[in-house]
């Protein structure tokens, strides 16, 4: 194929993806996505944005425990083995408990908001995460996440194993 035939079909195969995004707006039964700066936290989650960091991709992180620099850095490829408690914004538990993961090695293994806000963590750290629904889970949510939802939660690194 020569190159402008090439250029031709990406640009066509790119303008199509384009008017397929676009209209998705327009759906009326498109499910609407919660955002994080006009949710009402449930008062038990002690949020409070104005303290917390927000990360070029919408997440907002907020360090609640320190630890020494001295403590292992989580590095691209590190099992972390993570403590976590997830809340939706009314304050109910969706997820708890003790998981490891390989540190943004395998994209599916956790949503990216939750690689995100785990970047820069040490050993020993625990951490407040607010994900958006774009970072989360989106419209597909797993059990009973309501679709579009907005995500909170509270990771300890427990360890980090080099991969």
């Amino acid at each position: 194929m020569s190159s402008g035939g090439l250029r031709g079909g990406v640009l066509a195969i790119v303008m199509g993806v384009t008017a397929i995004i676009g209209g998705c707006g327009d759906d009326p039964t498109a499910p609407e996505f919660e955002v994080i700066e006009e949710v009402d936290f449930h008062s038990s989650l002690n949020i409070d944005l104005s303290q917390m960091t927000r990360l070029t991709s919408g997440v907002y992180i907020e360090d609640l425990v320190l630890a020494s620099d001295s403590t292992a850095l989580l590095a691209a490829g590190d099992i972390a083995v993570v403590d976590h408690t997830g809340w939706l914004v009314s304050g109910e538990v969706f997820s708890q408990g003790l998981f490891s993961y390989r540190f943004n090695a395998n994209p599916r293994e956790v949503i990216p908001g939750f690689q995100d806000g785990m970047a820069g963590m040490r050993v020993g750290v625990t951490r407040r995460i607010i994900i958006p629904p774009a970072e989360g889970y989106g419209a597909s949510p797993p059990g009973d996440i309501p679709s579009g939802a907005v995500l909170v939660f509270e990771v300890e690194l427990m360890s980090v194993n080099s991969g």
